[in-house]
């Protein structure tokens, strides 16, 4: 074979040589392709780059995240609410778990093209995104900028719109939303508050966008959302018994939406947050005038929210000095938490519920420290078990309690935040803003307290040394806090210093409450959340007549009732599933060719189906 081959090749050069070579090759070589010549437009080239680089980061996507993207926006554009919410409340936080613990998820411009580029599933998505980043990880001053204009879009889409947004989100998830909106807000405040830690890039940011999460336009998109919703006009036609038409017909198109029915009230617990925040705590709870706090209102159906709501309100009456509201509200929910427990921890809330809850409990020692009164015995061995040596400090008394409330009320307080931002507009400004810092906004709130905790200061010595006599002269009172070595006190001032005491302590025995409408009453019936009656707080009490004091103790007797309808309840959940549970069924007998020998019945136990067990 290879003897042939130089032949071959010889004859096929003789009929190449023989053709004539301008015609076959023609002008070939002469058109060359120059790319400074191209036209070719820069933008289609960036374009088909990204669409590369979009391919390559779809490639790289896991499977199962893929199938679970395009699942959720099937769900979605079905309305399926039973789908929805178990992707959202398991898949989501499963896939997290596994794929996604410290890093980001996808962006949305990657997986756009599994969901068929829907733009409203794509704003969620990314709600959904962003939220995964300042819950996980360290969001940077574009994740700031751009979860802001995420949220802008969303609620522009559903406020804007010349017709309802038909959307079928769960509760859940349309609380979470208002929850985060609120939450990234606080972050930003908290994080643009600290001007040494920015660098020249964020300083510049930040001064060309003095208005992203600006304190106007969240209490703006909140108020919007309450006003299109007509959610306090829908609360109020309900507490009057009317019909179905006559809410329809008062809350117009809007309101009988669930979807803004429940961002609506939802915005309202959101304000009462804002509110808390900004320190202004007499509107936070006016804003709740319309909303009952008991078992069956609406924020119940999503725990989060309840404890939220119970947690802020509860916050409201302690910094109004209104410490058996406080002490109510707190016992109630924390009840709540501690019967629940169980059922919530495979949620993903359960840490947050939880923490909350601890701070709950921290508030709850300070005001009962400083307004004792009788409390639930689980929720008392609690408080001793996690607070057993503060709160034994703080019910002393002495200048020594006053580190132990500075210490309570930093771990148990909202993280306040200031509606002003700092003048990074301004270089000069800014210069004297960093020279001259403002007290922080937890600080402000927490001297404020700490200033009233100080002049109760001497109240639990007082109380205790009253406890001991029925009636005793002042100056042999005043004698029981003065040293006796100490001869530079003179005993008129003293005496004088214990009859100011005195009134402090009368005061302190004094509080306005909502405790005689009970938790169930409708808040327009007994002047919303801040009305109420002034009663006494104490077990205590004295008259001065010239120079004797006269005590009087008045005992309160235990209250059962409390602790007889929680075992009903118990004992009624015992038997229902007692009835629902299936019956035990019976082994087929034995045929007679088969059958043993009969025997004689061995005694057993009864047990509750009315048989033996061996």
């Amino acid at each position: 074979m290879a003897a042939h081959r130089p032949t071959y090749y010889e004859e096929f050069e003789d009929d190449v040589n023989d053709g004539n070579l301008d015609i076959a090759i023609g002008n070939y070589g002469q058109n060359v392709y120059d790319a400074d010549q191209a036209d070719v437009s820069e933008a289609a080239l960036l374009a088909f780059q990204q669409q590369i680089a979009q391919q390559s980061a779809l490639a790289q996507i896991p499977d199962p995240v893929k199938r679970f993207i395009i699942h959720f926006h099937e769900a979605f554009r079905a309305n399926n609410l039973q789908e929805i919410s178990v992707a959202y409340e398991s898949g989501w936080n499963r896939l997290t778990e596994k794929y996604y613990q410290k890093v980001e998820w996808p962006e949305a411009e990657i997986i756009a093209p599994l969901v068929d580029e829907d733009p409203i599933f794509l704003i969620l998505y990314k709600e959904l995104y962003f939220r995964h980043v300042y819950s996980r990880l360290s969001p940077n001053i574009d994740d700031r900028f751009h979860s802001y204009e995420n949220s802008c879009e969303l609620f522009n889409h559903l406020l804007n719109s010349e017709r309802p947004v038909l959307l079928a989100l769960p509760d859940i998830w349309l609380w979470d939303i208002i929850d985060e909106f609120i939450y990234q807000f606080q972050s930003f405040c908290l994080w643009r508050s600290k001007v040494k830690s920015k660098n020249e890039e964020e300083l510049a940011l930040l001064a060309e966008g003095n208005q992203m999460w600006s304190c106007y336009s969240v209490l703006n998109v909140l108020y919007s959302l309450i006003q299109k919703s007509q959610i306090n006009e829908y609360l109020k036609a309900t507490q009057e018994g009317k019909s179905a038409e006559e809410i329809a017909e008062i809350v117009g198109e809007y309101g009988m939406i669930p979807l803004y029915r429940s961002l609506g009230y939802f915005s309202v617990i959101g304000l009462l947050r804002v509110h808390v925040l900004l320190g202004d705590y007499t509107l936070a709870l006016k804003v709740m005038d319309r909303i009952e706090l008991n078992q069956k209102a609406f924020f119940t159906r999503v725990t989060a929210c309840h404890v939220t709501t119970y947690y802020f309100v509860g916050f409201c009456y302690l910094a109004l000095r209104r410490y058996p509201d406080a002490v109510r509200t707190f016992s109630s929910i924390l009840n709540f938490i501690s019967r629940m427990r169980q059922y919530h921890t495979k949620s993903y809330q359960y840490d947050q519920i939880n923490k909350m809850g601890d701070r709950m409990y921290a508030l709850l020692a300070m005001c009962h420290a400083l307004s004792p009164s009788r409390l639930d015995d689980n929720i008392m061995s609690v408080i001793r078990e996690r607070f057993g040596d503060q709160y034994n400090r703080m019910t002393r008394g002495g200048p020594d309690n006053q580190t132990v409330f500075h210490e309570l009320f930093t771990y148990a307080c909202p993280k306040f935040i200031s509606a002003n931002p700092p003048p990074y507009h301004d270089a000069d400004l800014l210069q004297l803003y960093l020279a001259e810092p403002p007290l922080e906004p937890a600080q402000r709130h927490e001297a404020i307290f700490l200033a009233d905790v100080r002049t109760l200061t001497s109240v639990p010595t007082l109380r205790s040394f009253l406890k001991l006599y029925k009636s005793l002269d002042t100056k042999r009172l005043a004698g029981l806090f003065v040293d006796p070595e100490n001869k530079e006190v003179d005993p008129a001032d003293a005496e004088e210093a214990l009859v100011q005491q005195m009134m402090v302590l009368k005061l302190a025995s004094r509080s306005v409450s909502r405790s005689d409408a009970g938790p169930s009453a409708v808040a327009k019936e007994v002047g919303g959340h801040l009305g109420g009656n002034v009663v006494s707080t104490n077990d205590l009490d004295f008259v001065i007549d010239d120079n004797m004091v006269h005590i009087v103790e008045s005992t309160v007797g235990r209250r059962f009732a409390g602790w007889f309808i929680r075992n009903a309840e118990h004992t009624q959940r015992v038997l229902d599933n007692i009835k629902s549970s299936p019956l035990p069924v019976a082994k087929p007998s034995a045929t007679p060719a088969t059958a043993a020998p009969e025997q004689a019945p061995k005694p057993g136990k009864t047990v509750a189906w009315g048989g033996t067990k061996a």
